[in-house]
């Protein structure tokens, strides 16, 4: 019995000593969509309430205008903006007070379209962070690399100049997706993998004419789809898999939208592929292989029309914003409708799941808590965070919540379920408000 509580208090004082381990550290939100690039929060529980009994503004920065969702670090949180319709502007912010801790910029700013200047001008990529380093897409197709300590330039790649491609009309739209030692874009007419710490070019692929008609409103993920591990990159007007290694197009399927607006991130669910596009419709791929020939089948189609809201699947049910303003949820696999909710939601909402509950900020500076039920539709709770709009998506992590307004950042926390009660106007702390 004596050697036994040696032994257990011994065990004690040696997991005392030990160091933080990886499940101890800050939750964090590295690149569009998340750590898994999913729309899936995986850290601590979400309470069902909104209200500022649960959910508090801790701090604000006012910034310049940008549609890059905020990246969130262990300690420090990082957004773009576009000063004086000329320059493009990084910043980190301490994630406990919104401190800033380093700016860099550079002269980049772009005019697009005129059918697409209701929504500015400015950035529209999210940055990615890795391993110390930020990757950050500016509008004149050139990918940054900066030190996440303290801002220094690591490497640049001006594609435009070095690949000698046009500018893309609407600007570097596409969010770096990073695997390995690698990142990879939709920029300079194509698709390219990088040597992630020197910016080198390793292959490029799904070469196009570029300009108006080549800039990619998507983003690629990876996906296991036939048993074969590879990327899937959303172009104007079609949707590809392509292999890691070597950069061969293993498959491609056209995808028909008005005026090429196929804007969503693909969704992947077993070996069905779900996407849905502006003028187009919810379609339904499944993708199969034999003796490593690809087929890709048609399966289902909805006449339901996405927009730019990337849908998140709990269970296999897709949880889509659409055109029209509803919500719906579909399953992916068969593409049978389960429910519609009536108009009220914003013209685009950026969705963040967590087991049964989903999040969704739409650009007016509303945040609806809903149950993913389903059956139906299920409102739990819904507030305004702001008056202005908010185009970049939600960023939640831990007990944190930041969001990107379209002129500033924000940061708000909510209590632990069972810390929720002890709540009060006099133990929260009051917002600070920077710059």
């Amino acid at each position: 019995m004596k050697s036994f509580q040696l032994s257990l208090a011994t065990l004690v004082t040696a997991i005392q000593l030990m160091p933080m381990d990886a499940a101890s550290e800050p939750a964090t939100w590295p690149q569009w969509r998340g750590p898994n690039r999913d729309g899936q929060d995986i850290s601590s529980a979400w309470p069902e309430k909104l209200d500022t009994n649960y959910l508090r503004e801790v701090w604000r920065v006012e910034l310049g205008p940008s549609y890059s969702g905020p990246i969130v670090g262990a300690d420090r949180v990082f957004t773009t903006e576009t000063k004086d319709k000329k320059f493009e502007v990084v910043s980190a912010f301490d994630r406990s007070t919104g401190k800033e801790l380093w700016r860099a910029q550079w002269e980049g700013a772009i005019s697009v379209p005129f059918f697409a200047k209701s929504n500015g001008d400015w950035l529209r990529s999210t940055p990615a962070l890795d391993s110390g380093l930020l990757y950050v897409a500016g509008m004149r197709d050139v990918l940054v690399c900066l030190s996440a300590r303290d801002g220094k330039e690591v490497w640049r790649k001006d594609f435009v100049k070095e690949l000698k491609t046009p500018l893309p009309d609407f600007g570097f739209v596409c969010s770096p997706l990073i695997d390995g030692d690698s990142v990879y874009v939709q920029a300079g007419a194509s698709f390219v993998r990088l040597k992630k710490n020197t910016g080198e070019v390793i292959w490029r692929t799904l070469a196009d004419k570029g300009g108006m008609w080549g800039s990619a409103f998507s983003s690629p993920i990876i996906a296991t789809l036939a048993g074969h591990r590879q990327i899937l990159v959303q172009t104007r007007d079609q949707l590809s898999g392509v292999n890691i290694p070597d950069g061969k197009v293993l498959w491609s399927q056209p995808v028909e939208a008005f005026r090429g607006m196929n804007i969503l991130t693909p969704v992947a669910h077993n070996d069905t592929l779900f996407t849905s596009t502006y003028g187009g419709k919810t379609i339904g791929y499944k993708v199969t292989q034999a003796g490593g020939t690809y087929k890709v089948t048609e399966s289902w189609t909805h006449k339901a029309q996405g927009y730019m809201s990337t849908p998140v699947v709990i269970n296999g049910v897709a949880y889509e914003h659409l055109k029209s303003q509803r919500m719906m949820a579909i399953e992916v696999e068969t593409g049978r409708e389960l429910w519609t909710a009536s108009a009220g939601f914003g013209k685009y909402t950026s969705l963040v799941a967590q087991g049964d509950r989903i999040l969704a900020l739409d650009q007016r500076g509303l945040l609806y808590l809903l149950r993913a039920n389903p059956e139906r539709f299920e409102l739990l709770d819904k507030r305004r965070l702001n008056e202005s709009e908010s185009w970049a998506h939600l960023a939640v992590t831990g007990n944190e919540l930041f969001v990107r307004e379209l002129n500033a950042l924000a940061a708000y926390r909510w209590a632990a379920p069972e810390k929720q009660a002890t709540l009060s106007e006099d133990n929260v702390p009051a917002i600070a408000v920077l710059r």
